[in-house]
């Protein structure tokens, strides 16, 4: 029988947070994995997050997606050409300079994404369901905490259509640090 890590110190102790923290992100990295796991003959993990960045932010140019990815643009220029070949991304002339190519998601590859999120979404409710309500309470304020001291900008509500990006957007460090 699995025994529970409990805090040996005082709840202010930041190694009992740390390790709670990193114990809850290796079930969150579980629930991700899962999600991707009915596409996974389809995608990479890094090609989903090049579709999230492009479902999240809208068409971008090559060298802008491969910033945002924190990858050179060879790499992202792969990564592109597969998700093509696969049907779920195209290139299209921007409108605005017609010299210039951008790249957006096909209704594929926006439903490959949405349907990865939503399993994603459904997992974690499963679970949130099994707390108490105070427990979920206190489940969101300390998380509500914990991404905002790290810089993560809130995710969408699910009644405004949001998504869940990866978190890999802003490769920089967070802010204050």
């Amino acid at each position: 029988m699995a025994e529970k890590a409990q805090p040996s110190r005082g709840m202010d102790d930041v190694d009992a947070v740390t390790l709670a923290v990193l114990t809850a992100s290796r079930l969150l990295v579980a629930v991700s994995a899962r999600s991707l796991a009915a596409v996974e003959d389809r995608v990479t993990l890094p090609q989903f997050r090049l579709l999230v960045v492009l479902s999240t932010q809208g068409p971008a140019k090559l060298v802008v997606l491969a910033e945002r990815l924190g990858v050179n643009p060879s790499t992202a220029m792969r990564m592109v050409d597969r998700l093509i070949a696969a049907g779920l991304a195209d290139r299209q002339t921007n409108p605005d300079n017609r010299r210039e190519i951008v790249l957006q998601l096909t209704r594929e590859g926006s439903r490959l994404v949405e349907d990865v999120t939503a399993k994603r979404r459904q997992e974690i409710a499963s679970i949130v369901e099994r707390l108490a309500p105070e427990q979920r309470s206190a489940l969101i304020s300390a998380l509500t905490a914990f991404t905002e001291a790290g810089g993560e900008p809130a995710v969408p509500a699910a009644e405004d259509g949001g998504l869940y990006p990866l978190g890999w957007t802003d490769m920089a460090a967070p802010q204050g640090s």
